[in-house]
């Protein structure tokens, strides 16, 4: 069934201001350009003076940085508490800021898990936290959650990362059902392959050193090394995409980007089904 997606008339007149963590590459950062060239006041984060200065020089009084790592958990409220004062309030959060981590789970040591969450899972909940008070007092907002298709259906390799991103797809849509009736929106965007460099340096590789994986785990890692940069996935497209999500009168909670992300979705959820007929007599067992 094909549902229209209807836009807010107020859209033209209403000019936001997007949040975006993480805005020096890859989706942060096209879709902080596209956000620009319609017309928003966007603020980004950064890693270094030089990114912000970088960063402020795209659009004058319309481009704004901010130096912060997600994980610096006890600066972020400080942050947005500045931004609403210096720049004004916040329509939309854009928790963009992520890296993913590649590695066999018997190889990969806890601390690695630990940094993948603080940076994809904890940061995100933290930056939403500090924008909070301010959205619920004025009963409107936005936030968006970029996860990934590998929040919905997982590969071998990429355990901690799949992890984290189940993680915040669960988190947006409790999020989402309790900040519905406050006027506040939660969309989680689940992207798929796109030529950003996930797979190139922003990517935390674990070294391998158990033989019995190798069958699995190596030809994968060749695979996904050799098509870094060459994705099917146009990071400007799924800007232009998540600007639509904006405009929309009634967003979606989830919305999947690229057609091999769609293609993994429902086979995942297609071998689900079929799994839940087949065990179905032991699931109902449990009852009485």
């Amino acid at each position: 069934m094909h549902i229209p997606i209807r836009f807010r008339r107020s859209n033209v007149a209403h000019r936001k201001i997007i949040f975006i963590t993480g805005v020096s590459s890859g989706f942060g950062r096209a879709l902080a350009q596209e956000a620009l060239a319609a017309g928003d006041t966007v603020v980004g984060t950064v890693r270094s003076e030089q990114a912000r200065q970088d960063f402020a020089s795209l659009a004058a009084d319309h481009a704004h940085a901010w130096v912060l790592d997600v994980t610096d958990f006890d600066a972020i409220e400080g942050v947005v508490a500045e931004v609403e004062a210096q720049v004004g309030p916040i329509d939309v959060l854009v928790n963009n800021a992520g890296y993913g981590h590649e590695g066999v789970l018997e190889e990969s040591a806890l601390a690695e898990m630990r940094r993948q969450f603080d940076v994809n899972v904890f940061g995100a909940v933290a930056m939403t936290r500090a924008v909070l008070p301010f959205m619920r007092g004025r009963r409107r907002g936005h936030i968006i959650n970029i996860t990934s298709m590998g929040g919905h259906a997982t590969m071998p390799g990429i355990a901690y990362y799949c992890g984290s991103k189940f993680a915040l797809e669960g988190i947006s849509e409790a999020l989402g059902k309790e900040l519905k009736p406050l006027g506040i929106d939660v969309t989680a965007v689940a992207p798929g392959s796109f030529r950003t460099d996930w797979a190139g340096r922003s990517m935390v590789r674990t070294p391998r050193s158990i033989a019995d994986y190798d069958p699995i785990f190596d030809a994968l890692r060749a695979a996904r090394q050799a098509k870094s940069g060459k994705q099917l996935g146009d990071p400007v497209k799924a800007a232009r995409a998540i600007l639509a999500v904006l405009a929309a009168a009634h967003p979606p909670a989830h919305l999947l980007l690229g057609s091999d992300a769609l293609d993994l979705v429902r086979q995942k959820w297609s071998a689900f089904e079929h799994e839940m007929r087949t065990w179905e007599a032991v699931t109902l067992s449990t009852d009485g």
